[in-house]
């Protein structure tokens, strides 16, 4: 599960890192890339990112170790 972990987080680093590119300059470096936004592999770079997100959200709890602890978010505040 780390490696998975590993793969999920450096896919939501570069679709971050896209969307910011994107929201300051409209620039996309993903379709830029792979010749784009319509391009077979941009489009699976973007599910790729969706998905690492999906994983992360899911498994976010049991690989934070702020929120193993009890110590990350707390509820009514």
């Amino acid at each position: 599960m780390k490696a998975l972990h590993i793969v999920a987080f450096l896919l939501l680093v570069v679709g971050g890192l896209n969307w910011l590119v994107f929201g300051i300059w409209g620039y996309d470096i993903v379709g830029w890339l792979f010749g784009g936004m319509d391009s077979s592999i941009s489009r699976a770079v973007y599910v790729l990112v969706g998905l690492a997100a999906i994983v992360e959200v899911a498994t976010h709890k049991k690989n934070c170790k702020m929120c193993e602890g009890g110590m990350g978010m707390k509820t009514g505040m």
